[in-house]
C-alpha cells in the first residue's frame, strides 16, 4: 500500500468555529469547504483536518455519526512548547492543561476549541 495523504475527519456542531480555532492558534488554512464541511491543511503537519457538521446525511456509517470529542485528542509535536503555550493562551484559547512533564519525558499542554475538542501540544524532553 502506498499512502499519499492523511486526514482526520471530525463531526462537530459548528465546523466554522473549530476551523477558525485551528487557523488562529495552529496555522491551518482552508483547503476546501462546502455546506457542512471544512477541510484544513497545514504546511508542516502532513495531515488535513476536516470538520463535518454533525448530522450530515452523507456521513457513513450512520451508526457512528455522533459528535467527535470524548476520548479524542488532536496532538501535534512542537519544538518549544512553553513558547507555543504562552502564545496560544495569550490569544485567548481555553486552557485545559497547562504545560506539565510526564516521568517518561513527554511535556504537554492542552486547549479546548469552541466545540469542546481538545488540542494537545507535545515536546519530548
Amino acid at each position: 500500500m502506498k499512502i499519499t495523504g492523511t486526514a482526520l475527519s471530525l463531526n462537530v456542531a459548528d465546523p466554522a468555529a473549530s476551523a477558525e480555532f485551528a487557523a488562529t492558534h495552529f496555522g491551518f488554512t482552508e483547503a476546501m469547504a462546502d455546506d457542512g464541511f471544512i477541510s484544513l491543511a497545514h504546511p508542516d503537519a502532513g495531515v488535513n483536518v476536516i470538520f463535518l457538521r454533525t448530522g450530515l446525511g452523507t456521513f457513513k456509517p450512520a451508526s457512528i455519526a455522533g459528535p467527535a470529542g470524548q476520548g479524542l485528542l488532536i496532538v501535534f509535536v512542537v519544538d518549544d512548547i512553553d513558547a507555543e503555550f504562552a502564545r496560544i493562551a495569550a490569544a485567548g484559547a481555553v486552557v485545559v492543561t497547562e504545560p506539565e512533564t510526564e516521568p517518561w519525558g513527554e511535556r504537554y499542554c492542552q486547549f479546548a476549541d469552541p466545540n469542546g475538542l481538545v488540542w494537545q501540544l507535545v515536546q519530548w524532553v
